[in-house]
Protein backbone atom coordinates (compact mmCIF):
# COMPACT_ATOMS: atom_id res chain seq x y z
CA UNK A 1 0.00 0.00 0.00
CA UNK A 2 1.13 3.64 -1.04
CA UNK A 3 0.73 6.60 0.78
CA UNK A 4 3.94 8.44 0.29
CA UNK A 5 2.74 12.07 -0.88
CA UNK A 6 5.54 14.51 -1.42
CA UNK A 7 5.81 17.89 0.30
CA UNK A 8 3.68 19.72 -2.05
CA UNK A 9 0.81 17.19 -0.79
CA UNK A 10 0.83 19.39 3.00
CA UNK A 11 -0.26 22.55 1.26
CA UNK A 12 -2.95 21.59 -0.97
CA UNK A 13 -6.77 21.66 -0.36
CA UNK A 14 -8.03 19.10 1.83
CA UNK A 15 -8.97 16.37 -0.92
CA UNK A 16 -13.11 16.14 -0.85
CA UNK A 17 -14.19 19.19 1.01
CA UNK A 18 -16.69 21.69 -1.11
CA UNK A 19 -16.04 24.35 -3.13
CA UNK A 20 -18.70 26.43 -0.64
CA UNK A 21 -17.11 25.07 2.75
CA UNK A 22 -13.32 25.69 1.55
CA UNK A 23 -14.04 29.73 0.43
CA UNK A 24 -16.41 30.44 3.15
CA UNK A 25 -14.22 28.71 6.21
CA UNK A 26 -10.38 29.59 7.26
CA UNK A 27 -7.73 27.86 8.74
CA UNK A 28 -5.11 29.22 10.39
CA UNK A 29 -2.03 27.27 10.27
CA UNK A 30 -1.10 24.93 12.38
CA UNK A 31 2.57 25.07 13.36
CA UNK A 32 5.14 22.13 15.02
CA UNK A 33 2.03 20.11 14.77
CA UNK A 34 3.80 17.12 13.05
CA UNK A 35 7.06 15.72 14.03
CA UNK A 36 9.42 14.87 11.07
CA UNK A 37 9.06 11.27 10.95
CA UNK A 38 5.32 11.77 10.09
CA UNK A 39 5.28 14.77 7.72
CA UNK A 40 5.86 13.05 4.72
CA UNK A 41 3.04 10.60 4.52
CA UNK A 42 -0.69 11.09 4.78
CA UNK A 43 -2.39 8.48 6.97
CA UNK A 44 -4.67 6.41 5.16
CA UNK A 45 -7.87 6.46 6.93
CA UNK A 46 -11.62 5.55 7.36
CA UNK A 47 -13.72 8.14 9.38
CA UNK A 48 -16.35 6.48 12.11
CA UNK A 49 -19.41 9.39 11.98
CA UNK A 50 -22.70 9.37 13.53
CA UNK A 51 -24.03 11.10 16.54
CA UNK A 52 -23.23 10.41 19.95
CA UNK A 53 -23.97 7.21 21.83
CA UNK A 54 -24.43 5.38 18.48
CA UNK A 55 -22.10 2.78 18.66
CA UNK A 56 -18.65 4.45 16.61
CA UNK A 57 -16.71 3.37 19.70
CA UNK A 58 -17.96 0.24 20.19
CA UNK A 59 -17.15 -0.66 16.26
CA UNK A 60 -14.16 1.40 16.34
CA UNK A 61 -12.79 -0.93 19.46
CA UNK A 62 -13.88 -4.13 16.94
CA UNK A 63 -12.20 -3.26 14.07
CA UNK A 64 -9.44 -1.88 15.62
CA UNK A 65 -8.45 -5.43 16.95
CA UNK A 66 -8.14 -6.54 13.19
CA UNK A 67 -4.50 -6.58 12.04
CA UNK A 68 -4.08 -3.44 9.80
CA UNK A 69 -6.36 -1.40 11.07
CA UNK A 70 -5.44 1.44 13.95
CA UNK A 71 -8.75 2.68 16.07
CA UNK A 72 -8.14 6.17 17.58
CA UNK A 73 -11.04 7.99 19.72
CA UNK A 74 -10.59 11.54 19.85
CA UNK A 75 -12.90 11.39 23.18
CA UNK A 76 -10.50 8.84 24.74
CA UNK A 77 -7.18 10.87 23.55
CA UNK A 78 -8.67 13.68 25.87
CA UNK A 79 -10.23 11.77 28.95
CA UNK A 80 -6.30 10.53 29.08
CA UNK A 81 -4.78 13.71 29.64
CA UNK A 82 -3.34 15.36 32.64
CA UNK A 83 -6.55 17.22 34.16
CA UNK A 84 -4.37 19.79 35.54
CA UNK A 85 -2.28 19.96 32.71
CA UNK A 86 -4.03 23.36 30.01
CA UNK A 87 -5.56 20.70 27.58
CA UNK A 88 -7.04 18.39 30.36
CA UNK A 89 -8.45 21.79 31.76
CA UNK A 90 -9.38 22.71 28.16
CA UNK A 91 -11.61 19.26 27.58
CA UNK A 92 -13.46 19.21 31.46
CA UNK A 93 -14.32 23.25 30.39
CA UNK A 94 -16.15 21.89 27.55
CA UNK A 95 -17.12 18.65 27.71
CA UNK A 96 -18.98 19.36 31.31
CA UNK A 97 -21.13 21.67 29.05
CA UNK A 98 -21.91 19.39 25.86
CA UNK A 99 -19.84 21.68 24.07
CA UNK A 100 -17.04 20.81 21.46
CA UNK A 101 -13.43 21.54 22.16
CA UNK A 102 -12.15 24.38 20.27
CA UNK A 103 -10.23 23.07 17.23
CA UNK A 104 -6.94 24.85 17.63
CA UNK A 105 -6.76 22.46 21.07
CA UNK A 106 -8.51 19.53 19.64
CA UNK A 107 -5.93 19.30 16.69
CA UNK A 108 -2.79 19.71 19.07
CA UNK A 109 -3.92 16.41 21.54
CA UNK A 110 -4.42 14.69 18.11
CA UNK A 111 -1.62 15.49 16.26
CA UNK A 112 0.52 14.82 19.38
CA UNK A 113 -1.04 11.34 20.16
CA UNK A 114 -0.66 10.37 16.22
CA UNK A 115 3.11 11.56 16.77
CA UNK A 116 3.47 9.50 19.99
CA UNK A 117 1.89 6.21 18.49
CA UNK A 118 4.42 6.63 15.29
CA UNK A 119 6.98 6.94 17.17
CA UNK A 120 6.26 3.93 19.70
CA UNK A 121 5.39 1.78 16.90
CA UNK A 122 2.07 1.28 17.33
CA UNK A 123 0.31 2.57 14.35
CA UNK A 124 2.25 2.41 11.11
CA UNK A 125 1.11 4.68 8.24
CA UNK A 126 3.21 2.79 5.81
CA UNK A 127 0.53 -0.31 6.24
CA UNK A 128 -1.88 0.45 8.84
CA UNK A 129 -5.22 2.05 8.16
CA UNK A 130 -6.51 4.63 10.68
CA UNK A 131 -9.70 4.73 11.88
CA UNK A 132 -10.57 8.27 13.23
CA UNK A 133 -13.58 8.30 15.95
CA UNK A 134 -14.68 11.77 16.81
CA UNK A 135 -12.40 13.83 14.74
CA UNK A 136 -13.27 15.73 11.99
CA UNK A 137 -15.91 17.75 14.14
CA UNK A 138 -16.92 20.81 12.67
CA UNK A 139 -15.87 21.87 8.79
CA UNK A 140 -12.91 23.85 9.96
CA UNK A 141 -11.43 20.70 11.58
CA UNK A 142 -12.13 18.46 8.49
CA UNK A 143 -9.91 21.22 6.84
CA UNK A 144 -7.53 20.92 8.52
CA UNK A 145 -7.47 17.07 9.39
CA UNK A 146 -7.26 16.37 5.16
CA UNK A 147 -4.08 18.00 5.40
CA UNK A 148 -2.60 14.62 7.22
CA UNK A 149 -5.09 11.91 6.10
CA UNK A 150 -6.33 10.22 2.97
CA UNK A 151 -9.85 9.37 3.22
CA UNK A 152 -11.21 6.16 1.97
CA UNK A 153 -14.64 5.68 3.50
CA UNK A 154 -16.80 7.20 5.64
CA UNK A 155 -18.89 5.02 7.78
CA UNK A 156 -22.18 6.77 8.94
CA UNK A 157 -23.42 5.09 11.68
CA UNK A 158 -27.50 5.80 12.23
CA UNK A 159 -29.93 5.59 14.98
CA UNK A 160 -33.24 7.43 14.59
CA UNK A 161 -34.71 7.17 17.97
CA UNK A 162 -32.44 10.07 19.78
CA UNK A 163 -34.11 9.06 23.35
CA UNK A 164 -32.60 5.36 22.80
CA UNK A 165 -29.29 6.86 22.40
CA UNK A 166 -29.31 9.33 25.93
CA UNK A 167 -30.06 6.42 27.95
CA UNK A 168 -27.32 4.11 26.66
CA UNK A 169 -25.35 7.13 26.78
CA UNK A 170 -26.31 7.91 30.74
CA UNK A 171 -25.57 3.48 31.33
CA UNK A 172 -22.47 4.40 29.73
CA UNK A 173 -21.38 6.90 31.80
CA UNK A 174 -22.77 4.98 34.84
CA UNK A 175 -20.49 1.84 33.74
CA UNK A 176 -17.26 3.63 32.50
CA UNK A 177 -17.20 6.66 35.12
CA UNK A 178 -17.66 8.91 32.18
CA UNK A 179 -18.79 12.17 34.11
CA UNK A 180 -18.95 13.90 30.13
CA UNK A 181 -22.15 11.77 29.50
CA UNK A 182 -23.45 11.27 33.40
CA UNK A 183 -25.84 14.91 33.10
CA UNK A 184 -28.66 14.03 30.51
CA UNK A 185 -28.70 18.11 29.96
CA UNK A 186 -25.37 17.62 28.86
CA UNK A 187 -26.20 14.64 26.47
CA UNK A 188 -29.01 16.59 25.03
CA UNK A 189 -26.65 19.37 24.53
CA UNK A 190 -23.82 17.37 22.35
CA UNK A 191 -26.69 16.01 19.82
CA UNK A 192 -27.95 19.75 19.83
CA UNK A 193 -23.90 20.78 19.17
CA UNK A 194 -23.52 17.28 16.69
CA UNK A 195 -26.64 18.87 14.97
CA UNK A 196 -25.14 22.43 14.04
CA UNK A 197 -21.53 21.48 13.68
CA UNK A 198 -20.97 17.83 13.15
CA UNK A 199 -23.79 16.97 10.72
CA UNK A 200 -22.29 19.44 8.30
CA UNK A 201 -19.11 17.78 8.05
CA UNK A 202 -20.43 14.83 6.09
CA UNK A 203 -21.86 16.91 3.24
CA UNK A 204 -17.95 17.69 2.42
CA UNK A 205 -17.02 14.94 1.30
CA UNK A 206 -17.75 12.87 -1.97
CA UNK A 207 -20.86 11.24 -1.25
CA UNK A 208 -19.55 7.91 -2.98
CA UNK A 209 -16.81 8.06 -0.03
CA UNK A 210 -20.20 7.41 2.37
CA UNK A 211 -21.59 4.21 3.20
CA UNK A 212 -24.57 4.55 5.26
CA UNK A 213 -25.31 1.65 8.51
CA UNK A 214 -27.95 1.41 10.67
CA UNK A 215 -26.67 0.87 14.02
CA UNK A 216 -29.33 -0.75 15.88
CA UNK A 217 -28.80 -4.33 16.73
CA UNK A 218 -26.31 -6.14 18.19
CA UNK A 219 -22.46 -4.51 18.05
CA UNK A 220 -21.73 -8.09 15.95
CA UNK A 221 -25.11 -7.16 13.86
CA UNK A 222 -23.79 -3.64 13.47
CA UNK A 223 -19.93 -5.27 12.91
CA UNK A 224 -21.05 -7.42 10.10
CA UNK A 225 -22.63 -3.86 8.15
CA UNK A 226 -19.18 -2.10 8.77
CA UNK A 227 -16.65 -4.91 7.51
CA UNK A 228 -19.49 -5.76 4.34
CA UNK A 229 -18.38 -1.59 3.01
CA UNK A 230 -14.86 -1.34 4.03
CA UNK A 231 -13.48 -5.28 3.55
CA UNK A 232 -13.70 -4.81 -0.44
CA UNK A 233 -11.86 -1.65 -0.29
CA UNK A 234 -9.45 -2.87 2.00
CA UNK A 235 -8.57 -6.67 0.48
CA UNK A 236 -5.70 -5.35 -1.89
CA UNK A 237 -4.08 -3.00 0.61
CA UNK A 238 -3.21 -5.91 3.08
CA UNK A 239 -0.39 -8.48 1.92
CA UNK A 240 -2.04 -11.89 2.93
CA UNK A 241 0.28 -13.63 5.25
CA UNK A 242 -0.43 -16.94 3.94
CA UNK A 243 -0.53 -16.07 0.51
Amino acid sequence: MSNHANAQNSTKPPTGLCAEQLSSHTVQPQQGLRSQASMTCLYQSILLFGAPGVGKGTQGKLIGNIPGFYHLATGDVFRSLDKDSELGQKFTQYSTKGLLVPDEFTIKAWQGYMDRIIELGEFRPDVDILLLDGIPRNVNQAKIVNQYINVLRIIHLKAADIDELVERMKKRAEKEGRADDADEKVIRKRFEVYDAETSPVLDCYDKNLVSEVIAIGTPAEVLLQVLQAIVPMCRDMFENPLG
